[in-house]
C-alpha cells in the first residue's frame, strides 16, 4: 500500500499542480530517503530543474525533469502532497521540494512517510531502476495470451506470482485478492495449471479491478492513504467472516507469503491436480 491505482491517482492529482514549475530547493529532512545520488549531489542536481511532466510506472511515481527523472516509491506509508504558499514542515515530512511558477507563485511538493520505508532516486537513466519490472497490467503488452504463456512457464502459486513485480508490475495485496476472486481462482493454485480460459478470466479481472480502483481514486484502508473510496466496494479483501456477494459463503482469511489473503472457499476452490501439457 499504496498500489497501482493509488499511485496513478496521486500522479493525476499532482500533475497539473507541478508541471512547468521550477524546483528552487530541496529540503532533505531524512537523508536515507534518497537512494541515489548522495544527499549533497541530490540537492545540487535537482536545484533549478523544471518539472516537465508526471507519470507512473508500476508503483513508482515519476517526475520528469529537464535533465533527470525523479522516481518515488511510496512503499508502505508514503504520500505525496502539494502545498501552496508558505508552509511549515509536518512531523513525518522526509523531503520537501520548493517550487516556483512562471509568475513567481510559491508551492511545495512534500514526501511524507511515517515508517521511513519510501525511497527517492534522481537519475538520468531511469531504466536502471525500472528495467527489471514486468509489463504494465493496463498496457498493450499485457494480453490474455501473454498471461497464459507466462503463467505456464512458471511453477508458482498464483498470488505470490502476481505480487512479483518482475512478473507483472503494479499489482499489490489488495488488487491481487480482488482479481483472483473475480476470476474464481484460488491464491494457492499453481500457475502452470491455469488453462487458457482461466488465464483470460484472470486477465480481464486484473484489468477490471485496477480500472475500478483508479475510478474510485484508490482504496483508503488506514491513515496512510487518503481520499479513495474503493474500500467500499471490496469483494473479499478485509471482509473476513462476511458473506461473499456472489454466493453468500463466509470469506476466509489466511496467510500466503506473509501477506494476509482473503478468499471465498466456494467461488475459489483449490484445485490440487496439476495440469499436464
Amino acid at each position: 500500500m499504496p498500489e497501482l491505482p493509488e499511485v496513478e491517482t496521486i500522479a493525476r492529482s499532482i500533475e497539473p499542480l507541478v508541471t512547468g514549475r521550477t524546483i528552487v530547493s530541496a529540503d532533505l529532512r531524512w537523508a536515507r530517503t534518497v537512494a541515489t545520488p548522495s544527499a549533497k549531489k541530490f540537492r545540487e542536481q535537482i536545484k533549478g530543474q523544471r518539472i516537465v511532466g508526471v507519470s507512473r510506472r508500476a508503483k513508482y511515481l515519476i517526475l520528469e525533469l529537464e535533465d533527470y527523472n525523479l522516481l518515488i516509491h511510496l512503499r508502505m506509508s508514503g504520500d505525496i502532497t502539494v502545498r501552496k504558499g508558505k508552509m511549515q514542515a509536518e512531523k513525518h515530512d522526509r523531503l520537501i521540494l520548493s517550487l516556483r511558477g512562471k509568475r513567481g507563485e510559491e508551492s511545495h511538493l512534500a514526501f511524507n512517510d511515517t515508517r521511513k520505508f519510501g525511497r527517492v532516486w534522481l537519475t538520468d537513466q531511469p531504466e536502471t531502476i525500472l528495467g527489471k519490472l514486468g509489463p504494465e497490467p493496463l498496457g498493450r503488452k499485457f494480453t490474455p495470451q501473454w498471461l497464459y504463456e507466462n503463467l505456464r512457464k512458471r511453477n508458482r502459486q498464483l498470488k505470490p506470482l502476481l505480487l512479483d513485480q518482475t512478473f507483472l508490475a503494479g499489482v499489490g495485496n489488495i488488487y491481487a485478492d480482488e482479481s483472483l476472486h473475480l476470476a474464481k481462482l484460488h491464491p494457492l493454485g499453481l500457475s502452470n495449471a491455469v488453462t487458457l480460459k482461466q488465464a483470460t478470466a484472470l486477465h480481464e479481472a486484473i484489468r477490471s479491478v485496477l480500472k475500478e480502483g483508479i475510478r474510485r481514486n484508490g482504496a483508503s484502508i488506514d491513515w496512510v492513504y487518503r481520499g479513495g473510496e474503493f474500500q467500499n466496494y471490496f469483494r473479499v479483501y478485509d471482509r473476513e467472516g462476511k458473506p461473499c456477494f456472489t454466493c453468500g459463503t463466509e470469506i476466509v482469511k489466511f496467510t500466503v507469503g506473509q501477506r494476509g489473503t482473503h478468499v471465498c472457499p466456494s467461488c475459489q476452490p483449490l484445485e490440487r491436480k496439476r495440469h499436464v501439457a
